[in-house]
């Protein structure tokens, strides 16, 4: 597939054309906030100017409690259980479940293999990372990743704006190789998922690990993250949401 993850700055590949985005056609910056919320283990709330995106939902029996969220489009990173409840979300959306190129409502997709273990998806199976465009904003959800990235996953995945980075180790990277991640992609924000917390019913690594592996002494939970292209940070912070 090359490197489509290029044309995120400016560029869009649509049908295998470089186009150029909504905001360098317009020859101007204005750019809407992207509100980020985390709905507990590796489910986020990704809300746009046009479109909301909803990854991988989860069921009751997980311990959280994900309500009826309504979106326009779903990624869902895997088939376990745990990662692909759509039924649990309303609005109709469009449902994405593996590599390739889509575009809705605005919103710009790139789902890359990866697989779900560090021996080729033969213990837990394949992994579909997505690379997203919201408003100029580029996030990367990494859904159940099982290993350090090859090179030319990096070279495909580019510029990260916003990491959605599982942590917690058992079905997934533990803390060190999350660590090391972070370290290949370089992203302007980071915000951990999939770990243990409180409302959690199954054993994972606390977030605090994945921090001290960082070099991160403490982070106070917020309820959401909102961002701007023009308000990403220079160098990369790491972010806790409240669920």
């Amino acid at each position: 597939m090359g490197s489509p993850n290029k044309n995120l700055k400016g560029m869009r590949l649509i049908n295998n054309l470089m186009l150029p985005s909504l905001t360098s056609r317009l020859g101007c910056a204005i750019f809407a906030s992207v509100d980020i919320s985390w709905l507990g283990h590796s489910c986020f709330r990704i809300k746009g100017s046009n479109a909301t995106v909803i990854t991988d939902p989860y069921p009751p029996d997980l311990g959280y409690s994900l309500g009826k969220p309504a979106a326009r489009i779903v990624t869902v990173s895997h088939q376990h259980s745990g990662h692909s409840y759509i039924q649990g979300i309303g609005g109709e959306p469009r449902v994405i479940t593996g590599p390739g190129e889509y575009e809705i409502s605005g919103v710009l997709i790139i789902g890359i293999a990866t697989f779900h273990d560090a021996e080729g998806g033969r213990k837990q199976g394949r992994n579909t990372v997505y690379l997203m465009e919201v408003d100029e904003v580029s996030l990367c959800h990494l859904g159940d990743l099982g290993h350090v990235l090859t090179a030319e996953q990096v070279e495909e995945l580019g510029n990260v704006d916003v990491l959605l980075l599982p942590v917690g180790g058992v079905s997934t990277i533990n803390a060190a190789v999350a660590a090391k991640v972070v370290r290949q992609l370089e992203p302007k924000v980071v915000i951990p998922m999939h770990y243990k917390t409180r409302a959690l019913n199954r054993e994972l690594e606390p977030v605090e690990r994945f921090l001290k592996e960082i070099g991160v002494k403490q982070l106070n939970p917020q309820p959401k993250l909102s961002l701007t292209r023009s308000s990403l940070p220079d160098s990369t912070q790491v972010f806790l949401l409240d669920y």
